[in-house]
This record gives structure tokens, sequence and C-alpha cells, in this order.
């Protein structure tokens, strides 16, 4: 299949957005052949500097940046400026979806707001996030994944290592990146939609709706008033067959065998003390709850004795259901994540990055393209819309673009 027949070749695509959910979904539709510009302010996105304190790599390139800014075009414009607004809205006038996640007001003030630009384009499709959402008494309070997502969604205090703990502690992006997706399923629905009636939409999401999503199976136990028992230390856990274990490297494994009836023979089999299967204390499923302690002292022990690596084998050989927890470092090395296309090759640049977390069939994804440097693309993206190079380069000197 040529490129012409990504499902998005064609597609116009206006990023008017920072800090990774929204601008992460227009990623996902420049991967799927979505000509996705990116609209900054003349000093540049912020994304561009947020994970500059921890430093990057020895090549000095920039992760986040280049994750969530690939397969995009950068046009630097002052919108602040009426002229940069007006050159803008003749952009949005051929645009197919904007997206963006600027506070409500600030939408407002210049001149992006959906009711201005679907005014301008009735087939736009604008795409909405926000902290909170848009009603309520919390519409314009800012947020972040970390907030609005992890904390106030109930995730922070339900993993923390037991009720007693700190909550934890989330990391960097883990809300942004589902978040993303939802708002991508939010403009591809209302692009079908538009083929359907010929009218763009207003999709709206928001970092605290996709936490409670996220969150929903407790959430839905305690809306049916539920109880929802507090999280018990791991030596505690009221269930043996889903809990972590320590090896005799250090390393764990997570064992989540929810099939007992099946995977407890092979488990302890596995892990040489088939004698527990006729032991009263473990032989059924209510006797091993009623002594989980006693079991999780068992397997705590027979785990110590070997590697990660060993058990991962026998456990494997056994049919039983795990996984290794593993590191950013074990990650980026699984081979089965790159057989599935999960970590793909940068085209024109070194290493691997990220890939949307979706095949179809037959439908080849864009080599995934370096981020764009500051305005990279100013001039392209102004005469494609139509301005003659007198005007760019006046617009220039007037320092309302940038290239």
């Amino acid at each position: 299949m040529d490129e012409a027949q990504r499902p998005f070749e064609g597609l116009r695509v206006i990023d008017c957005a920072s800090f990774i959910a929204a601008p992460a979904a227009a990623t996902i539709l420049g991967d799927l052949g979505a000509d996705v510009v990116k609209v900054e302010p003349l000093g540049g996105d912020p994304y561009r500097d947020l994970f500059r304190p921890s430093g990057f790599g020895p090549d000095g390139r920039n992760y986040g940046w280049e994750l969530d800014a690939r397969n995009k075009r950068s046009l630097a414009i002052d919108l602040k400026n009426p002229q940069g607004r007006q050159v803008l809205h003749r952009l949005v006038g051929n645009a197919d979806v904007f997206l963006t996640n600027l506070p409500l007001p600030a939408r407002d003030r210049l001149g992006i707001d959906a009711g201005t630009l679907r005014a301008l384009n009735p087939r736009l499709v604008y795409a909405s996030l926000t902290a909170y959402g848009e009603a309520g008494a919390e519409a314009h309070k800012t947020g972040f994944d970390s907030t609005a997502y992890w904390a106030r969604s109930g995730l922070m205090d339900l993993v923390k290592a037991e009720h007693r703990a700190p909550p934890a502690r989330s990391a960097a992006g883990m809300g942004d990146h589902p978040s993303a997706m939802t708002l991508y399923a939010g403009i591809v629905t209302a692009l079908f939609r538009r083929e359907r009636t010929g009218q763009g939409s207003l999709v709206r999401s928001s970092l605290a709706a996709n936490g409670v999503w996220a969150n929903a199976c407790l959430l839905q136990a305690r809306l049916f008033n539920a109880p929802v028992q507090p999280r018990a230390p791991r030596e505690e856990c009221p269930n043996a067959m889903t809990n972590p274990y320590r090896c005799r490297d250090g390393r764990w494994l997570n064992l989540v065998s929810l099939n007992e009836a099946k995977e407890f023979r092979g488990l302890i089999e596995a892990l040489g003390c088939p004698e527990l299967a006729t032991d009263p204390r473990f032989a059924t499923p209510d006797a091993r709850r009623s002594s989980s302690r006693e079991l999780i002292a068992i397997l705590d022990e027979r785990f110590a004795l070997r590697d990660a690596a060993d058990w991962r084998a026998s456990l494997d050989a056994a049919g039983v259901t795990f996984s290794e927890v593993s590191t950013l470092d074990d990650v980026i090395r699984d081979p089965q994540l790159q057989a599935v296309g999960a970590l793909v090759p940068f085209e024109g640049a070194p290493g691997l990055t990220v890939a949307s977390p979706f095949t179809i069939d037959g439908v080849p994804k864009a080599g995934p393209r370096p981020a764009p440097e500051l305005g990279q693309h100013t001039v392209e993206v102004l005469r494609q819309a139509g301005y003659p190079d007198e005007e760019i380069r006046r617009l220039e000197a007037a320092k309302v673009v940038a290239g």
C-alpha cells in the first residue's frame, strides 16, 4: 500500500496545544497520514523545554519533544498579535481538525475558541482537552495528568503500597497518553459523523474524566455501595495468587493467576512444592484465601531460591499467568515489544520511538520522522495557504511569524 492510501492522507490538522495529551492525539493522526501543523509561539512550545532539568541523552536529543512532535510541521506565530490571529484564521478555514488544550480564557483572548473557529469553518472538528471539563466551578482550573488524572480520580490513593503508605506518585505522562487516545477516538468519531452529515463537531474530553474512566471498575463498585477493602500490605494480600514475589537476584515477578483451578497446580509444581495441592490450608480457592498469609510466606521462600529468569522459564512452561516487573531498560530491550511494533525506528534519525498502540491490517503507518525545529515549516505552510513571498517577508519583519 502506498502513502496515499493511509486513512488520513490529505487530512489537515492544526495542533495548537502543549504538554502532551492533546498534542499526542495529533501525533496519532500524523502516524496515519494526516498533515499536522504544529502551531507554536515565537519563543517555542514550552514542551520543548519540559524535560530539560532532568537532562537529555548524550546526543542532546529532546526525548519528550521527539516523541510527541514527530511527523509534524512547525509554524511559529504570535497569536497575541491581531495579524497572527488573522493568519491562523485563514489556515483554519481550510482545516479539518483543530486541537487545543489552552485554558478556556486564553482561547477567548487569542480568538481560537470553538465558537470563533467553527463559525469560520462549519466542517471543522474542534477538539478540546481541559483538566477538569468545561462546566462547573472548576472549568477554568489548570491541571496536569498528575493532578487531574492521577490524584483527582482516586488512582493515586488506590495504588499506594498499602493503605497506610503515602500516596503513590505518578510517572511522567502516564495519564496524558491514555487521554490522548480518548481525544483521538472522539476526533475520529466526529470525522465519521461529518462523512454522514457534512457538519463538523466540538469534541471535548478532560484529564479528570479519563482518570475516572481508568478507575471505573472500583468506582462502579462504590457507586453501587459495594465495599472496596483498603489495600493490605503485600505480605497480607487477601489472594496470594495475585501478588508480586521477589526472586533471588532481587527482581520481582507479578503473579496474577485468576484461573486457579487450572494454574495453581502448575504453579506449585513449577516452584517445586507439589505437596501444597493436598495441604488442607491450600486445597481450594476459599481455603487459600483463608490461609493467604501462610501461602504468601511459602511462595516468598520458594521464589527467593532462584533468579527471575529461571522462574520465568518454569512458569511459562507451566502455563501460569504472570509478568516480570520490568525496568525502563528492560522495556527498551524487550524483543516482544519490538516484534509487535510497539517500539519502532525513527526515519532519518537514530534510535527507536514508541508507536501509537494499535495497527490496522493493510494500513501502514507513516515512519516516525524527527520532530521539527521551531518555525521550520513556517514559510512552507504560509505558501500553501496562498501567501505570496512578499507578504511572508512582511509578516516575518513585523514579528508576526518566524521561520
